[in-house]
């Protein structure tokens, strides 16, 4: 038997991921590989490697697409365990003024000004450019200056290098990026929480393994390393 765990989680989830790697891999006795980070489009994302049957002892990534793995037979039913709550924000380039967010108002005026717009392949993206410009009332508008950003990369590489003047992305996403500024979340009232969960791969080498990784993950023990990474960790 290999003497690896590995692990398939999506890019809301990666930088908590990241800050585990050393207390998963004493949990396990077993190297950790990180497979790939992203939910998105391409071949080097979860949905295509684990329709290629990769192996995958854990995979984390928004429920809704979790639900959608289990039922295509491709995470084990009955594993999956809920593990942290998002939120989406947005981001300028480092030195550029923060931008005015704080109402559906100053939100729909702020996109309305910007030169670009970058958006993702994950639950973000689908819902800036398939609710949140339509509930601003700025669909065509917002869309003629959007541009996707898939192939597992981030908007906030986007945003840092001058390719779009403003970018969403999960709060925990930006985090990490240099040279983005003012990573504000959504109003209120137009804010999108999204619970990511993890679950064990029908291709798993190491279940049981993966079924203590779950449970640590889920427990206050962990909680203040999600936390620091822009989620709100479920255990209590």
């Amino acid at each position: 038997m290999t003497n690896e765990f590995r692990v398939m989680t999506s890019g809301a989830f990666t930088a908590a991921h990241r800050r585990l790697l050393p207390e998963l891999a004493q949990l396990t006795g077993l190297e950790i590989v990180t497979v790939t980070t992203s939910i998105g489009t391409g071949d080097i994302s979860i949905p295509s490697r684990l329709q290629r049957g990769e192996i995958a002892d854990l995979v984390i990534c928004d429920d809704d697409t979790l639900q959608g793995f289990i039922a295509a037979g491709l995470v084990r039913a009955g594993s999956d365990r809920r593990l942290a709550r998002s939120m989406i924000g947005l981001a300028v380039r480092a030195g550029a003024p923060a931008p005015d967010v704080g109402t559906a108002e100053a939100l729909r005026a702020t996109l309305l000004r910007a030169r670009s717009i970058g958006y993702s392949a994950s639950v973000s993206g689908r819902y800036v450019t398939g609710q949140l410009y339509r509930a601003l009332g700025i669909q065509d508008e917002a869309m003629a200056k959007s541009r996707f950003i898939g192939s597992g990369q981030r908007v906030g590489t986007f945003i840092a290098n001058g390719e779009v003047e403003i970018g969403f992305q999960q709060v925990s996403e930006l985090l990490p990026v240099e040279g983005i500024a003012h990573i504000t979340p959504l109003p209120e009232p137009l804010q999108l929480y999204s619970y990511y969960t993890a679950g064990i791969g029908t291709s798993a080498a190491q279940p049981a393994a993966a079924a203590r990784v779950i449970e640590q993950l889920a427990s206050r023990d962990t909680a203040a390393h999600i936390r620091a990474t822009g989620l709100e960790p479920l255990a209590v």
